[in-house]
């Protein structure tokens, strides 16, 4: 019988490090800060990580007893996570200004010779930790316009979701994966908290081109537009299954991978929509466009979106591009149905 030693020591796989470095090619500015940088990220997401398995063990669940920028109450881990993240950002070195969802103004690092500008939502979802619900990161890159040498400028900040060069999500859930894209498709890796490593487990991710999921919350039905309530009725008659966890990266994490559509509408109570377009928006955008999918306010591609504060919020259909495509017919009709009714 022959013996080949190899096979008592299995390959483990690709490391989220080596890969990087094996694609930095990619990068439209291959000198290594962006690579720096995502590894900075990915480090704040182990140590996140690490903080959120704990939750139920020590005093790090529950709210912190504030309200962010946002006008929602806080949770002690999103104040962790935006320590964390910001903290990790800073000291790497590559990024002169952050964006955070729990900061109302620009956060000026003081590396006024890093070359980037990120937009992160450090913890999204937090609310669902205290039922062990997945929640996530979700965190957008762009290359500063500014001079090297001094702090970033609003300008720097407030780019369209087309000049990104980087953004990714992380999501905590019954396994650890952080998923990102330079532009050149979308690679996920998943934790491996025994050697404290991300691996490569799902590369060159395709969204379907179409799906059978809707993701909505339906308990603002009554606050709908008729062109929503249109799509969703649309979307039952089809048999499609309603998936819809209320952690935005959970949800849009399933869609990208099965195929389906997620939307978070204008509402009566919320005219402009919810989500925020620097650090949520544009981030999840980017990632599904290069999974072969489409996101859309509605009316036009989400990423084409001239932003004008750090926290402007934007209706969001995201996931296959048939069935934004399909969502994006039922609001032009009623659009049409409105206009018709000025004119009578």
């Amino acid at each position: 019988m022959e013996h080949n030693p190899d096979r008592l020591a299995l390959p483990v796989g690709t490391t989220l490090d080596r890969f990087i470095m094996r694609k930095q090619e990619d990068f439209p500015y291959a000198t290594g800060e962006l690579s720096q940088l995502l590894r900075d990220i990915a480090l704040a997401a182990k140590i996140v990580n690490r903080e959120i398995n704990r939750s139920g063990l020590i005093d790090v669940a529950g709210a912190y007893g504030q309200q962010n920028v946002q006008g929602e109450e806080q949770q002690k881990l999103d104040v962790i996570a935006n320590i964390r993240f910001i903290r990790a950002l800073r000291n790497g070195g590559e990024v002169c200004t952050v964006i955070s969802e729990e900061d109302e103004d620009m956060i000026q690092t003081g590396n006024n010779q890093g070359k980037y500008v990120v937009a992160i939502d450090p913890l999204d979802g937090s609310s669902n930790i205290d039922v062990n619900v997945s929640i996530g990161t979700i965190f957008s890159i762009y290359r500063r316009q500014s001079g090297i040498g001094q702090e970033g400028t609003l300008a720097d900040c407030l780019q369209k979701g087309i000049h990104q060069v980087a953004a990714g999500y992380v999501i905590y859930g019954s396994s650890t994966m952080l998923v990102y894209t330079t532009g050149a498709g979308v690679n996920g890796f998943t934790y491996e908290a025994s050697l404290g490593e991300f691996f490569l487990s799902h590369p060159n991710i395709t969204t379907p081109k179409t799906g059978s999921l809707y993701s909505i919350n339906e308990g603002s039905a009554n606050s709908f537009s008729p062109g929503v309530s249109d799509f969703v009725q649309y979307c039952k008659d089809q048999n499609f299954s309603a998936r819809y966890i209320g952690s935005l990266v959970a949800d849009f994490h399933r869609n990208l991978l099965k195929g389906g559509i997620y939307i978070y509408p204008a509402t009566a109570k919320a005219p402009n929509g919810k989500l925020r377009l620097m650090y949520e928006g544009n981030a999840l955008a980017f990632i599904v466009e290069q999974a072969g999918g489409k996101a859309s306010n509605g009316t036009k591609r989400l990423m084409e979106i001239e932003p004008t504060s750090l926290h402007e919020r934007c209706p969001l259909y995201i996931g296959s591009t048939e069935l934004v495509n399909k969502a994006e017919e039922f609001l032009a009709k009623e659009r049409q149905a409105v206009s018709a009714a000025q004119e009578a």
